[in-house]
């Protein structure tokens, strides 16, 4: 809970809690839905926009906070840094009058139980609004300013890929992510839905390079999607929709979903295939199960669900050989940050090596379950290729029954050993994907 007493709060109040929750380690998607209940229904649409725009720019404005507070706030005053930057985000990206942004942004001190810091937020806030161009001129130079990324990730991405694709990757993470969705080939067409959405007044086409993707030219809420709790569409960007044609699915086929939560991949593998023998899905925890029962009941799905470590085979596998497995591996999510901003603050350096080493140990378990014969498809939503290429790469090296089947493919880029899709502004997310067969 955020508060004991659950108050209601301003909208700036709440998105200083989630702001300085994150900067102490907790994730924003486990945040906001509990601090949307706690504003008025009509103020939810700003406040995760004042929570995404700070957090997507923080880089850039912890070196504000550093230039505009001379005595650096306590830890337990997060909050009050939280709505500084909250207020520094507005003045720099939202179109809302510069006075009523102060206004607001103070008035939330009172909110947040710190009356003594009324003094300080205007005096920043202000100070900022006389000093902005100098205050922006002065860091020109800054890469880590006028990226908005943390040193450690620009060098990570500079170093990985040529300059304009770097450049594409980092200028795509600054960008407000597209709303796609994936049509229940079970239930109806895309071409049928695509009528229903005219018909709804919802403007969409059809995506580039998944055969049930549909993009709207702007993201609405999910109640407005015709026939969504009947189940005939899912949101799920283009990109990870790729992984079910992947898998070359086929009727009575025996498969396996690792580390499947949220779900989406688990439901398009059903929605594409619904003659399987069977779908085993599995992941870490079982409070994460939920969203995929819950996607699975919307789309009248069925699959087999287990809260599993999917190295530990001895706890989950009955010993018969699969497929076609899925592994959608726990990585760094550097492809999708415009979707995750928190990334930028959450995620460190160290993190890069120990996520490799995770990846690498459930690829070797889970390739002791596939049939000779099978296909694995390996998937990440990063673009670093420590988690992908190299994983690979160094699996394939070390197998002497493992072989790599080319994906021939329209999207991304063709890698040694898979394809890489990058983050594109008004496109798909970052994405790696390599497909194997087991000798």
């Amino acid at each position: 809970m955020a508060n004991k007493n659950n108050k209601i709060l301003t909208t700036r109040a709440a998105a200083a809690e989630v702001i300085a929750k994150v900067l102490r380690g907790q994730s924003l998607s486990a945040l906001l839905p509990e601090y949307s209940e706690r504003v008025e229904e009509k103020d939810r649409p700003l406040l995760k926009e004042l929570c995404f725009g700070t957090l997507r720019w923080y880089p850039q404005i912890s070196i504000l906070l550093k230039s505009l507070i001379q005595k650096p706030l306590r830890e337990k005053d997060l909050e009050i840094q939280g709505l500084v930057a909250c207020g520094l985000y507005q003045l720099m990206h939202m179109r809302i009058a510069e006075h009523a942004i102060i206004n607001e942004t103070v008035s939330a001190v009172t909110k947040l139980n710190r009356p003594w810091a009324k003094g300080l937020v205007n005096a920043v806030l202000r100070s900022f609004q006389r000093q902005q161009q100098e205050l922006l001129d002065s860091q020109s130079d800054n890469a880590v300013f006028q990226t908005a990324h943390p040193k450690w990730l620009l060098k990570k991405i500079n170093d990985s890929w040529p300059e304009e694709i770097a450049t594409q990757i980092v200028a795509a993470n600054n960008e407000r992510a597209p709303m796609t969705l994936r049509v229940n080939a079970l239930r109806t067409s895309r071409q049928d839905y695509l009528d229903c959405l005219t018909a709804a007044g919802i403007s969409a086409s059809a995506a580039e390079y998944s055969a049930q993707g549909i993009v709207l030219d702007a993201p609405c809420d999910v109640n407005d999607l015709p026939n969504f709790k009947d189940g005939h569409v899912s949101i799920q960007d283009e990109a990870a929709q790729l992984a079910a044609g992947l898998l070359m699915l086929d009727k009575g086929q025996r498969v396996l979903d690792a580390c499947c939560a949220p779900g989406g991949k688990t439901c398009h593998i059903l929605e594409s295939a619904p003659d399987l023998e069977s779908l085993l899905a599995i992941d870490l925890e079982q409070r994460r199960l939920i969203r995929v029962e819950e996607n699975l009941a919307r789309l009248q799905l069925k699959a087999d669900l287990k809260a599993a470590n999917a190295n530990d085979l001895e706890r989950w596998w009955d010993g018969n050989t699969y497929d076609r497995i899925l592994i959608d591996a726990p990585c760094s999510a550097t492809g999708v940050i415009r979707r995750h901003p928190d990334i930028k603050i959450l995620r460190k350096p160290a993190d890069i090596d120990k996520l490799a080493a995770i990846q690498t140990k459930i690829l070797t378990s889970l390739w002791q379950t596939l049939k000779p014969g099978g296909i694995l498809v390996y998937a990440t939503c990063s673009v670093l290729p420590d988690e992908n290429e190299q994983i690979i790469k160094h699996f394939v090296a070390s197998q002497n029954d493992a072989e790599i089947l080319k994906i021939d493919a329209a999207w991304g880029i063709a890698t040694d050993h898979g394809r890489q899709l990058f983050p594109l502004v008004n496109g798909n997310d970052g994405f790696y994907y390599s497909r194997l067969r087991k000798l």
